[in-house]
């Protein structure tokens, strides 16, 4: 059971437990038998990699058993962050999402967003597009129940410089979309609270900032890479008034089946577990719920929006009709690899080989772009990634 320690005294007793093992007793062992690179979770990693994923597995695995960290309040005032203003866009939510929304009693509400990269001659950002300017439209990780787009979110920063470094994106716009909230802390922003926000994003950076549709790349990396795709589902079902399709469509360690159906001893969920460090996340299944609110309970293996690679779907034939080229960046030693290989395959089968760019990264774990210790997969990947934005 997840959070068990949230409430004090219980929390802080358990919080320096939990420290001074991990301090006097994990990190020792760790050091130690990962010494030997044939004991390490890659025998290619450095010692120094395996023990940081180690530690980090432990320190996902103590908020999993207190709470979970929390966004920044955001500054109205805050011009220096590069923050923005989203409008809600009610007209624009249509179909079973709509239903969906009125089941768990989501509203479309204002939103905050953030730019980075080149500001404007007043030193503002969001500024007009020029009329060739490429945007790139992210949404962070965090299993949608964390996360933050704010610029004082140390990995989701190390991944969007790492864009304007690294390719020829001038500008990127990161929606601080609402987070999704479950028992023992509540219930609130369930599914589809994210997409509708996503949606109200994109509408601000083609109609505000006037972006044509076509030089924008929708990407997102971890529960981010899930809205990317949901939104891109949702403008190729719906045709929405002067909202055509993205120029692409880029996925980075999506976490794309929160049902986890991929399972068994050979699942990558297994035999990725030491090479990886979200296992606290998936055991817990707050996300899962999270997501749920009041959908029937089947809904996380068999809603398409919420998880388009579980092999609980029974029908995936068109799922991806219409969609813009795709990449999909993974890393080979992702707990969830085995999900977003049935995710590539889907793709596929629907748009055909030409449409779907893949890149699986040998020992690399999830989400290893916000890491800026991951080198030289990290900036490899970026180059690789430049390369086939210029192709398109």
């Amino acid at each position: 059971m997840p959070f068990v320690f949230r409430s004090q005294p219980l929390k802080a007793l358990y919080l320096t437990g939990a420290i001074l093992t991990l301090l006097f007793v994990k990190l020792p062992f760790q050091v130690v038998r990962n010494l030997i690179p044939a004991l390490r979770p890659r025998p290619k990693w450095s010692l120094g990699r395996s023990v940081i994923v180690s530690v980090f597995a432990s320190f996902i695995e103590i908020l999993y058993n207190t709470t979970l960290l929390s966004s920044p309040p955001i500054d109205e005032d805050a011009d220096s962050a590069g923050l923005a203003w989203v409008e809600p866009t009610p007209d624009l939510i249509l179909g079973d999402v709509r239903n969906a929304a009125s089941i768990n009693k989501v509203e479309p509400s204002r939103i905050a967003g953030f730019w980075y990269g080149a500001r404007g001659t007043s030193g503002k950002t969001g500024q007009k597009a020029s009329p060739e300017e490429t945007v790139l439209y992210h949404f962070h990780g965090g299993g949608f129940v964390m996360g933050t787009a704010h610029p004082s979110n140390g990995p989701g920063k190390t991944l969007l410089d790492g864009f304007l470094e690294h390719t020829n994106v001038p500008r990127i716009f990161a929606l601080e979309y609402r987070l999704s909230v479950a028992p023992p802390f509540g219930s609130e922003n369930a599914f589809p609270a994210a997409l509708i926000d996503a949606i109200a994003g994109y509408r601000y950076l083609v109609e505000e900032v006037g972006f044509k549709p076509g030089n924008i790349v929708v990407s997102g990396d971890s529960a981010g890479g899930a809205i990317a795709y949901a939104l891109a589902r949702y403008l190729a079902l719906h045709s929405l008034p002067g909202l055509a399709m993205p120029r692409a469509v880029l996925l980075l360690s999506p976490t794309v089946d929160w049902a986890c159906t991929h399972a068994g001893p050979h699942s990558s969920m297994v035999r990725n577990t030491r090479s990886d460090f979200v296992h606290a996340i998936f055991a817990s299944g707050y996300t899962a719920r999270a997501l749920q609110g009041s959908l029937p309970a089947d809904a996380i293996a068999t809603n398409a929006w919420i998880s388009p690679a579980s092999l609980g779907l029974t029908h995936t034939n068109g799922l991806f009709a219409g969609f813009p080229p795709t990449g999909i960046v993974v890393g080979g030693a992702e707990m969830t690899l085995d999900p977003v290989r049935t995710l590539r395959d889907r793709m596929v089968a629907d748009m055909g080989e030409k449409s779907v760019w893949y890149v699986e990264v040998p020992d690399s774990t999830h989400d290893f772009l916000t890491a800026s210790w991951h080198e030289p997969e990290r900036t490899d990947t970026y180059k690789e990634i430049d390369k086939w934005l210029a192709s398109l």
